[in-house]
């Protein structure tokens, strides 16, 4: 019978709700297919149009970014108990970055509902006008774009905290060594690629996104090895 540790439920469990919580996480299709749709980079007039216009599609996209987020808190909190065996210390720690960069953005797409708000309650453009509702939306828009950048330099920190783990662990032998390196690659791209605007602003770094891939190996590896994890002696 397989022993369930003090927190609940086994480390093969914690594997297959992290695992699942990466492949429900509706995040991508916020980004690339609902975002771009919505917010066109400088024509603000035209953003305002849009998201008055589909207002149905800019709340979907505010709750895909929730939902996303929600899922960070949870898979923090698998990933702690899954790596815990490992070095419990520098567990807790990832999963106290991961729930701080999931709170942080949680709080940044406040941004988001005041800008819907802003656009589709009519007493607003009385009160500011056209142009200035229009550049309050840009701001907030902005504002949430920024927030979310820099608070990805955290969340790779927290990626290379699991790429050591993962490497350290020897749940799955040499495949679980590899999957760490896979790990800590993208955790120093996020770094470096969200630290470009501020430090190195003229470099191209947008090479830097096929290093994100590691990712999804990670939930995979989580999907189809967590089945295999056994409970430590």
């Amino acid at each position: 019978m397989t022993r369930t540790p003090h927190w609940g439920i086994t480390l093969r469990q914690a594997a297959l709700i992290a695992g699942f919580a990466y492949l429900l996480d509706p995040v991508t299709y916020a980004e690339f297919a609902l975002y771009p749709k919505l917010v066109i980079p400088g024509h603000i007039d035209q953003t305002v149009a849009n998201i008055t216009a589909h207002g149905g599609t800019f709340v979907a996209m505010i709750l895909c970014y929730f939902i996303n987020f929600i899922e960070d808190i949870v898979i923090a909190w698998a990933l702690y108990v899954l790596l815990a065996p490992v070095n419990r210390a520098l567990s807790l720690l990832a999963a106290w970055l991961r729930m701080i960069y999931a709170t942080l953005a949680i709080a940044g797409t406040l941004n988001l509902v005041i800008a819907y708000r802003a656009v589709t309650t009519p007493e607003y453009a009385t009160l500011f006008g056209p142009g200035p509702l229009r550049a309050q939306v840009d701001l907030l828009l902005h504002s949430f774009r920024y927030e979310y950048a820099f608070i990805l330099i955290i969340f790779g920190i927290h990626l290379c905290l699991l790429g050591y783990l993962m490497f350290r662990s020897d749940y799955t032998g040499w495949i679980s060594k590899i999957v760490g390196v896979l790990l800590l690659i993208p955790g120093i791209g996020w770094i470096v690629y969200e630290l470009g605007p501020y430090l190195y602003p003229a470099a191209n770094l947008d090479w830097l996104f096929y290093t994100f891939f590691g990712e999804l190996v990670f939930m995979l590896w989580l999907l189809i090895a967590g089945w295999r994890i056994k409970e430590p002696a």
